[in-house]
């Protein structure tokens, strides 16, 4: 019979996978980050900067004051060990990840990728694309800026130049890369003068070997996951993620659980943890794995987790950049913030109780905040008086 877990197994499972749970290291170093990197497999990159650029938060979450100078060198550096390239959005990944990557470069490569505008510009333009693979060839790394000229493009595409589209489309098809970045422009250089040579000459998997691959780097990442989980956390295409889980299922690489509430069935990969309990408090970015699919979101933690960037500011019902505040094994605080680096000041322009709420919510939650606005550069926090929660947490933080 199929193994029934609790929703309260299942949560701990999650968070366990994730990294939660454990002590802080007193000092984060290099081996702690790449750790955290490869547990989590894929770390989204975002543009919003209101608090910190999301990419740097999963790790703060996790491991705490960590220098933020670890993950740029980590991506951009002289020797790095993540790449970025389409994993669940734009994305930092494992290096040794890419190769099971090149399936979907490929697809790009033959018109078949996610964007439709995209694909249609690379049959259309691909002589213009050429000539520009072959200007960065002879010129070495370039930005967007570099090939700006060209008409413009209709609102959807961000008003892209042909030369932006052309980046674009190479960057997907896995032919160029990101050398570095600076601020947040990326600066693309031909994948082979980039990527290592011993991840290059690695051989390229089948599609269906590298999608079950894949399946399994997200199943331990999980815990324990829904089909449709497996699917969201490298974007797999429906269809495929499907076959994979099934023929994974065959292998023995996953076994089928039922967990009450649940719809259909989930997966545990064999070796999954199982703690009896979880301790620990972390605020997580919007975008942060744990929670960046929200119907997942909603089955762990019973809370409604919704991205409200674009949602008029008269609608919103938290705020605009609102983190979620972990404590132990429930979402028990939402918090607005804003990082205000002309005053020096961490913001929480709103805080909210969540139903589980504790009597030590507010202050465990005042010591992440002073912990986060450290981290930042930030000698202080400053809370408006916006939010159920938000006088409590006002009088939690030192004076």
């Amino acid at each position: 019979m199929t193994e029934q877990i609790s929703p309260a197994l299942a949560r701990r499972m999650a968070l366990a996978a994730q990294g939660f749970g454990r002590p802080r290291p007193p000092t984060a170093g290099s081996r702690q980050f790449r750790d955290t990197a490869r547990r989590l497999g894929v770390i989204q990159i975002d543009s919003v900067n209101v608090v910190s650029r999301t990419h740097y938060l999963p790790a703060f979450s996790r491991l705490g004051d960590y220098p933020r100078a670890l993950l740029e060198a980590e991506a951009w550096g002289k020797r790095p060990s993540l790449f970025e390239y389409w994993g669940h959005e734009a994305s930092l990944m494992p290096l040794e990840i890419q190769p099971l990557m090149r399936w979907r470069m490929e697809r790009a490569r033959d018109g078949h990728g996610i964007w439709t505008g995209l694909n249609r510009f690379g049959r259309e333009r691909r002589d213009y694309i050429d000539g520009v693979l072959t200007e960065i060839e002879r010129r070495g790394p370039v930005t967007g800026a570099d090939f700006a000229a060209g008409p413009r493009g209709k609102p959807g595409w961000w008003e892209w130049s042909d030369g932006k589209r052309a980046l674009e489309w190479l960057f997907w098809a896995g032919l160029i890369t990101t050398r570095t970045r600076r601020g947040f422009e990326r600066v693309y250089d031909l994948t082979e003068r980039v990527i290592p040579s011993a991840i290059r000459d690695l051989p390229t998997p089948t599609e269906a070997d590298a999608q079950r691959a894949l399946v399994r780097i997200a199943a331990a990442a999980m815990g324990v996951a829904t089909t449709a989980d497996l699917r969201d956390y490298f974007r797999l295409p429906l269809q495929d993620a499907r076959d994979r889980v099934a023929e994974l299922v065959e292998e023995g690489d996953l076994a089928p659980v039922v967990v009450p509430g649940w719809k259909g069935a989930a997966w545990i990969a064999p070796d999954a943890r199982r703690p009896r309990r979880i301790q620990g408090a972390a605020l997580l970015s919007p975008f942060d794995n744990l929670i960046w699919f929200r119907d997942r979101s909603e089955r762990l933690f019973d809370v409604r987790i919704r991205l409200e960037i674009y949602t008029p500011a008269h609608k919103r019902a938290h705020g605009y950049y609102v983190l979620p505040f972990l404590e132990d094994e429930a979402v028990t605080a939402r918090v607005d913030l804003k990082a205000d680096r002309q005053a020096g000041a961490l913001l929480v322009q709103a805080a909210w109780r969540e139903p589980l709420a504790t009597p030590e919510t507010a202050a465990r939650l005042a010591t992440e905040l002073v912990g986060m606005a450290g981290w930042l550069g930030l000698g202080r926090v400053a809370v408006k008086p916006r939010g159920d929660l938000a006088p409590d947490l006002s009088d939690a933080l030192p004076g």
